[in-house]
């Protein structure tokens, strides 16, 4: 058996455009080579791995061997592999990012993140895109632990020196609770009548948030760390709480919350701050993430 010799990239794009074009004089127009260097690239191919990979007599139209069909889709992710090293390695002296890290607070919407990352993969399809989703103080964390590029955080933490903020906009919060609950039973809720009943807070492992609260009203809280959880528990009743106004839409209109007239201030917009560290600009993609965000997060009229 003889010693097999890899093939050129350039033969074996040569034999994918006899293929997609079923013949030697269809690849050489699509090439702009003429047929006898076809001929060549695949005869050699053909010695190179000593395999025969396309029928030639009996037909004018050269048909694959079964060894040829077997050996396609691998040419296939040779050459595909080849084009995404080719556009990786313009991205990079473009300036783009070799990936984006992105930490988001759990509060952002869905419906505004998820459009925007499904149209980040079209614009950057070659920018790897790792996303973490944090609250509080979780979210700078990252930033400050340079495992994040962009963070998009929650209430402004002062003495972050060494991070950049911007804020770009705010979530509407509503404090609720199950119709079985009885704050959502009465009337008119007196000032003082919600510090006896349990609270549910979002709250998160960040030395730095510990031991700082938003927006506590009760003298009795359980602290989660999960938005969902917190959401599921106020649906059962358990206690009461503040949500992101867009995240229980159709519990307040299938009555499974209940709006709560506070009497007493409560903190009803959730600021939404763009950081990224001043020693590390944002790039190219980033950037376009965030000037995205501010759009649209901006109120329509």
């Amino acid at each position: 058996m003889p010693n097999l010799v890899p093939p050129s990239l350039d033969h074996l794009r040569i034999f994918l455009a006899v293929v997609e074009e079923g013949s030697f004089g269809g690849a050489a127009r699509r090439l702009g080579r003429a047929v006898s260097v076809i001929s060549y690239a695949i005869a050699q191919i053909e010695l190179q791995l000593d395999l025969t990979l396309f029928e030639r007599e009996g037909s004018r139209r050269p048909s694959l061997t079964e060894k040829g069909r077997a050996l396609l889709a691998e040419v296939h992710a040779i050459s595909e592999d080849f084009d995404a090293l080719l556009s990786k390695v313009r991205s990079l002296r473009q300036g783009l990012e070799a990936e984006l890290s992105l930490v988001v607070d759990v509060m952002l919407p869905g419906h505004v993140l998820a459009p925007l990352l499904r149209d980040f993969q079209v614009r950057f399809p070659r920018v790897p895109l790792r996303l973490h989703v944090e609250a509080l103080g979780a979210v700078p964390s990252l930033l400050l632990e340079e495992r994040a590029t962009l963070a998009i955080a929650g209430p402004d933490l002062p003495g972050l020196a060494e991070l950049e903020t911007e804020v770009i906009g705010a979530i509407e919060m509503v404090p609720v609770a199950a119709p079985t609950h009885p704050l959502a039973q009465q009337a008119r809720i007196r000032p003082g009548d919600m510090r006896s009943h349990l609270q549910l807070v979002l709250t998160d492992r960040s030395p730095l948030t510990r031991n700082r609260d938003f927006a506590v009203m009760s003298q009795r809280t359980w602290r989660l760390a999960d938005l969902g959880a917190k959401h599921a528990l106020l649906r059962e009743g358990i206690g009461w709480g503040a949500m992101p106004r867009d995240a229980i839409t159709a519990d307040l209109a299938s009555g499974a919350l209940i709006e709560l007239a506070l009497p007493e201030p409560f903190a009803t917009n959730y600021p939404l701050v763009a950081m990224w560290r001043r020693d590390g600009r944002p790039g190219p993609a980033a950037l376009w993430v965030l000037d995205e965000l501010r759009e649209r997060l901006t109120p329509q009229p």
